[in-house]
């Protein structure tokens, strides 16, 4: 026997495309989205320059104490354009899982 189909009213929607609650970002860890890999940093060869800040779309690369950018993989989205930026090539796109 089927289930009876509910009808939803179009005023119970939640809007499309409309951010309803401003900074609801970090509460959804994006970075599960990524398929073809994740930056990694090498350190001794990083000069702190911050492009790779500069040009994540995602604000997924933080600031470390020692001063450092680092990818937070929780919202990176596998990109490569901090990569690409790095201009000495000291990030390098990993495959996942190293």
């Amino acid at each position: 026997m089927a289930k009876p189909i509910t009808q939803i009213l179009w005023t119970e929607l939640e809007p499309g495309c409309v951010i309803v609650e401003p900074g609801n970002a970090r509460e959804y860890r994006t970075g599960d989205w990524r398929t073809m890999g994740h930056p990694k940093v090498d350190t001794e060869r990083c000069v702190k320059c911050a492009q790779c800040y500069i040009f994540c779309p995602d604000a997924a690369i933080e600031r470390t104490q020692e001063g450092y950018f680092l990818p937070n993989l929780y919202y990176c989205k596998g990109c490569g354009i901090c990569a690409h930026e790095c201009p000495v090539k000291c990030i390098e796109m990993v495959p996942e899982g190293e």
